[in-house]
């Protein structure tokens, strides 16, 4: 039996745009398309928007951000959609690019059009539906780093993949980059965290393990898997913050969001995707794991760990600080100052357990 394919809901009313001028755009600019497509949205996603365009049996699927998105660095469509089109023939599991739109009279937005990759995208359970036992889900979580490995092995030669990004000094920059995002985010009551902050730039590699191809948000809820075969993984979705840099970042990044199933309560209010599941790896052996798989030394991969609960940090306050000066109203973003400082605290207690 196949498990449940991913599906869309009804657009919500202030993501809705003129289909009309979309659609006409999209059938001067993709052959074959017949009719008035169906449109719906997809759940998920705290920035840029997704959507599923149907023409009968051809599904198209459209991103674009947010309505009022000012940061074009944060929400760059026609980038994202370069960084797939460089990667497609080196990486099958890159979505296929069929149009892109720079045009403000269209959607008053960039935004580009993909081909729809239809499977299972894991959310906060394990669809019991998979039928996956725990052997099952260990294959699973395998594959899933299998995946990543092959994505860190792209040769960055290629002109098209070189451009994705300046790759040596990738490391400093990102320290430097997100303890200066961090302080610009302080509210009232903040944790200060300049003790981690200093750790990270006292710290950090001298060099990078390696320069790849980073995807910088890669989670179980950004890859597609086969609804008849779930060990399958058909496509990575979400490619707007790839570019080049130090792959034990990417896994650093990837695991602050791996919530196992012996983490403390706060933390598990944190997850978003069933890495608690029995037969999931433990995040010391996902990073056992792959570095079998790469031969890179993860020794000290403290550093990273850090970084990436650090980097989630910023992130959560740089949304608290939205809600508290009134500039969102999401009363689910009440709580991300709380939030914030307990991953500060869970960034202390990872550099003590270091011994660094």
């Amino acid at each position: 039996m196949s498990a449940a394919i991913d599906q869309p809901r009804p657009v919500r009313a202030e993501d809705a745009f003129d289909l009309v001028r979309v659609d006409a755009f999209l059938k001067e600019h993709i052959d074959g398309l017949i009719g008035t497509p169906e449109l719906g949205q997809f759940p998920g996603g705290a920035s840029n928007l997704t959507y599923l365009l149907r023409y009968g049996d051809r599904e198209l699927v459209l991103r674009r951000p947010p309505p009022g998105a000012k940061a074009k660095s944060a929400h760059d469509m026609l980038r994202e959609a370069q960084v797939m089109t460089a990667l497609r023939p080196h990486y099958p599991y890159a979505p296929r690019i069929l149009a892109t739109c720079h045009d403000a009279d269209v959607l008053g937005c960039d935004f580009y059009v993909m081909e729809r990759l239809a499977g299972v995208i894991l959310r906060r359970e394990l669809p019991a539906d998979l039928g996956l036992d725990a052997a099952g889900v260990r294959a699973l979580c395998t594959g899933f780093i299998d995946r990543l490995v092959e994505l860190h092995r792209i040769d960055t030669n290629d002109p098209a993949i070189a451009a994705l990004g300046k790759g040596e000094g990738y490391i400093a920059r990102q320290v430097a980059g997100w303890s200066e995002r961090y302080r610009q985010a302080l509210t009232d009551g903040s944790d200060p965290c300049e003790d981690v902050m200093a750790w990270l730039a006292d710290k950090q590699p001298s060099r990078e393990t390696a320069i790849c191809v980073i995807h910088n948000d890669y989670r179980l809820d950004n890859v597609v898997l086969d609804p008849a075969d779930p060990l399958t993984i058909t496509g990575v979705l979400d490619w707007e913050m790839t570019t080049l840099g130090d792959p034990l970042m990417d896994l650093g990044g990837a695991l602050a969001y791996w919530v196992q199933a012996d983490d403390d309560p706060v933390f598990q209010s944190f997850r978003r995707q069933p890495t608690h599941a029995p037969g999931m790896l433990t995040r010391r052996e996902v990073v056992d794991y792959y570095g079998e798989r790469t031969g890179w030394n993860v020794d000290r991969f403290d550093f990273h760990e850090v970084f990436g609960l650090f980097r989630l940090q910023v992130i959560v306050q740089q949304i608290y600080r939205r809600f508290a000066l009134g500039q969102t109203s999401n009363p689910q973003f009440a709580g991300f100052g709380d939030a914030a400082k307990y991953l500060a605290q869970r960034c202390r207690r990872r550099i003590a357990a270091s011994g660094r």
